[in-house]
């Protein structure tokens, strides 16, 4: 008997139609002998009704309360698919995070998991229940409920089945697998066998949606076998392993883009050590996340920074920077949006120089203006223009031949 975890999204759990369906899913599990912990989110577009409702009643939700709306989501769906096990025989309780024994960090909207008190699961377990839990949300020490970010439920299974021990995580979604990039802006984009921890957490922090990045690095970290495949058809979808047994002559795995998103550049900074340490320290204080930096000194000895946001965040960096610019000494902030951020991964970087200089010359020749760069090891991002992202996804993905690789059948 093994312990397996699956993970259903809300496309998965949209309608009672498709709960019966996850359920049918839940079960064959069972029926091979295997106990199962299932996790997931709230059904469609609940959460974004939700997040309405509070919108409706203040332009300024406290986080703490909003944690509170939220997670009921999760709530409904969790309750109505052990109804649904229920119904067709089978014994299942239903857990939420906090019933669960999932422990947050003290943070609302955004927390991250710092122990799971399995002993509740488990006992659930051995008596032979399907166990059903809310993804997405854990409990403060203070005993606060908390949320670990939109698509957290893809972390609640991942950290499940490290804590459990499980022979295996299937992650399900609305798609077949990992593609070299969205098949819904790219015709010929293809799934891929398999991925590399690396590479899947590159892309899932570069904007591919199909993987949260926590649960990507909770997979690495605790070595738990993940497959990403689809809940609405019967067929092996992507493994994110350690090491990629196949397709390794790929210099470029996937392509990731992200739109939405701002540079801001401040101007005139004092030129001191401890200059960069405190704009960066206020903001990630306000859980706003920055990507790519560049800095520059000018001709009077003055430090230029420019950092990439996305844009719904803009304003409230904005408003940290104006409470720290006696300290900074800057002359002027500046900001500009209608960008998005397109990046090339790929282990093979590591060992093929050249893959930045042929990224930038297909840009080039595409007339793509390129106003910011990153790179690691195995990726390379550039900020372009918003109305050029399709076309940039597009023409990289050819110039890379990822149109060309097939998914290997095992």
């Amino acid at each position: 008997m093994a312990l397996i975890v699956q993970k259903f999204g809300g496309t998965s759990v949209g309608s009672v139609e498709r709960i019966q369906h996850v359920a049918n899913r839940v079960i064959q599990e069972a029926e091979r002998g295997n106990q199962v912990v299932v996790v997931v989110s709230a059904m469609g577009k609940t959460t974004d009704a939700l997040v309405k409702l509070a919108s409706d009643i203040t332009d300024s939700p406290s986080k703490r309360e909003m944690d509170m709306l939220l997670t009921t989501g999760e709530q409904v769906t969790i309750s109505l698919l052990t109804m649904a096990l229920q119904c067709k025989g089978y014994e299942a309780t239903s857990l939420t995070g906090w019933q669960a024994g999932i422990q947050t960090e003290a943070v609302h909207s955004n927390a991250r998991i710092q122990h799971i008190d399995t002993t509740r699961i488990q006992r659930q377990l051995d008596s032979g229940r399907i166990v059903v839990v809310a993804g997405f949300q854990g409990c403060s020490e203070d005993g606060s409920i908390t949320t670990l970010g939109r698509g957290g439920s893809d972390t609640t299974a991942v950290a499940l089945a490290a804590a459990l021990k499980a022979a295996k995580c299937d992650i399900y979604t609305d798609v077949t697998g990992v593609f070299t990039t969205d098949p819904r802006y790219v015709e010929d984009a293809r799934k891929l066998h398999s991925i590399s921890y690396d590479e899947m957490l590159e892309l899932a922090n570069l904007g591919a949606g199909v993987l949260h990045p926590r649960a990507v690095e909770f997979a690495k970290n605790y070595q738990v076998p993940l497959e990403v495949r689809s809940s609405l058809e019967n067929e092996n979808g992507t493994i994110v392993e350690e090491e990629v047994s196949m397709e390794q002559n790929l210099v470029v795995r996937g392509i990731a883009f992200e739109d939405n998103i701002s540079r801001v550049t401040i101007e005139g900074l004092n030129n001191e050590l401890q200059t960069l340490s405190t704009i960066f320290t206020a903001l990630a204080k306000e859980q706003l996340n920055v990507d790519i930096i560049i800095q520059n000194v000018t001709a009077n000895n003055r430090l230029s920074i420019s950092f990439s946001i996305k844009t719904v965040d803009v304003e409230a960096a904005l408003a940290v920077l104006k409470e720290y610019k006696s300290t900074l000494g800057y002359t002027r902030i500046e900001h500009e949006s209608g960008l998005a951020k397109v990046s090339i991964v790929g282990s093979g970087m590591i060992s093929n120089p050249g893959v930045a200089a042929e990224m930038f010359e297909v840009l080039a020749g595409e007339k793509i203006e390129v106003k910011m760069v990153s790179t690691s090891e195995i990726k390379v991002s550039t900020v372009v223009p918003h109305a050029d992202m399709v076309k940039a996804v597009e023409t990289l993905h050819v110039a890379f031949e990822l149109e060309e690789q097939q998914a290997v059948q095992v």
